[in-house]
């Protein structure tokens, strides 16, 4: 079988158990039978299995098969991608750390007016991701490759307007005056005056953090996929993890203050 079809195949299950779980009707069962946490716990365990079938057949066979656009045979469209890519993955890393006190962050977290990187995207994580991936399609040498990285690219961007139907639907105006405020698209709210930049909210230190990971993948980029890329599996599921704990003792510590001012008052 072409390695691309595999792959394919293998990335549509991934990305259609992660938005069909999703959806409005799945999740409300799912919750009502496990609870949100039972939910959260059930949900990753999917994602983190098929995302592992998908990088460990791509890793067995990413040398094999039909050609790609390999567009980094030119030296200059190389250099930009990877400017996009080290980009991208700076993105990705500051909006997984600003992700627990996000208001699309798990376990219901408060609506706010939008700070540092949110101003740039509400999506920081998925815009990081998109253009990552968008990069690699083009990059890629095999067809393979860039079916993975085009699968997670779409992934990127069909959940961020999953995310946001999905609120603006449950908490109605607030989230919609949010919407108004903020865009997906990076900068693009900035550029239409519905937001501006605040220099001392943004998170540099991660920002630099994510282009110092951003050199270091590269220079291990071989490496990445080797003993099928279990550790690269590993890199990704414990972000995620961390992140969804980080907003459940996030949730946990406003409920807190919430009973305590009720009982105070």
């Amino acid at each position: 079988m072409e390695p691309a079809l595999g792959v394919a195949l293998l990335a549509l299950l991934f990305v259609g158990t992660h938005v069909g779980l999703a959806t409005s009707a799945v999740r409300g069962r799912l919750i009502g039978a496990l609870g949100e946490r039972g939910f959260v716990v059930v949900y990753s365990g999917v994602a983190s299995a098929t995302f592992a079938a998908v990088v460990a057949y791509y890793a067995a066979h990413r040398f094999e098969g039909m050609a790609g656009l390999a567009a980094g045979a030119i030296p200059l469209v190389r250099a930009l991608l990877f400017v996009a890519i080290a980009a991208g993955i700076a993105l990705a890393v500051a909006g997984l750390a600003a992700y627990p006190r996000m208001p699309m962050a798990l376990f219901g977290q408060p609506i706010g007016e939008p700070y540092g990187i949110e101003r740039i995207t509400r999506h920081p994580f998925f815009a990081g991701f998109a253009m990552l991936g968008i990069a690699h399609v083009l990059l890629a040498p095999r067809l393979s490759g860039a079916v993975l990285m085009g699968a997670l690219a779409l992934l990127a961007l069909a959940g961020s307007r999953h995310q946001d139907a999905k609120h603006l639907r449950l908490r109605g105006r607030p989230y919609a005056d949010y919407l108004a405020v903020t865009s997906t698209l990076p900068f693009a709210a900035i550029v239409a005056g519905r937001q501006r930049l605040v220099w001392r909210e943004l998170p540099l230190g991660t920002l630099a953090a994510g282009v110092g990971a951003a050199v270091l993948l590269r220079l291990g980029h071989d490496g990445l996929f080797a003993d099928g890329g279990r550790w690269l599996v590993l890199a990704v599921v414990g972000g995620g993890a961390v992140a969804s704990v980080q907003s459940w003792l996030r949730a946990r510590r406003l409920q807190a203050r919430g009973s305590l001012q009720r009982v105070r008052g």
